[in-house]
């Protein structure tokens, strides 16, 4: 045998070696590329539009989505500001928006932060540091400080706000408020 030959045989059992031993490691090595604290996916100019049975239910906009389904509790971040509008079978409107966002996806608590406000179909203005809304339950609450006022110009402040999503079963703590009551006369 030849010392080319030989050199051949070399290289070829070699690479054989290699690609064997490789097998089945793609994604490991995919895994090991990724920094375990690194989005694994990004976009920006986000529109996104919710449908259930041929409605539209939500629509999302965002100027950056940061995806983490890699992390031990996924979530999505929205470093830059999230608006969303919920529409209800009755095409009533609520929009909500915040400087910040989070949304958890094994819990679906979308957790909203710096500047949140919620402006309701009924005029209804919900003005809070931080609010989380609870996507299973339908419920909206916060443990910070929060302001909210109705169609009439009623307001009500508070250190702690807990409440289904159309404010009918309504809990607060540590309430200052100012509400406006029509004056009716009395039949005698």
């Amino acid at each position: 045998m030849t010392q080319q030959k030989y050199i051949l045989y070399l290289v070829t059992a070699f690479a054989v070696t290699l690609c064997f031993s490789c097998k089945g490691k793609g994604e490991e090595i995919r895994k090991m590329r990724i920094k375990s604290d690194a989005a694994i996916a990004e976009g920006t100019g986000i529109n996104l539009k919710y449908v259930d049975s041929g409605k539209v239910t939500a629509h999302l906009r965002t100027p950056l989505l940061k995806d983490f389904s890699n992390a031990s509790f996924p979530y999505n971040e929205f470093p830059e500001g999230v608006e969303v509008t919920f529409i209800d079978d009755q095409g009533k409107e609520n929009v909500i928006t915040s400087k910040y966002a989070i949304q958890y996806k094994n819990t679906n608590l979308i957790d909203l932060r710096q500047d949140v406000t919620l402006f309701t179909s009924d005029s209804v203005t919900l003005k809070a540091q931080q609010l989380y809304w609870d996507q299973t339950n339908n419920w909206i609450f916060t443990d910070q400080p929060y302001t909210l006022i109705t169609a009439d110009g009623s307001r009500n402040e508070g250190d702690l706000f807990d409440s289904n999503k159309d404010f009918t079963n309504f809990v607060s703590l540590n309430n200052v408020s100012k509400q406006y009551v029509k004056e009716t006369k009395e039949e005698e």
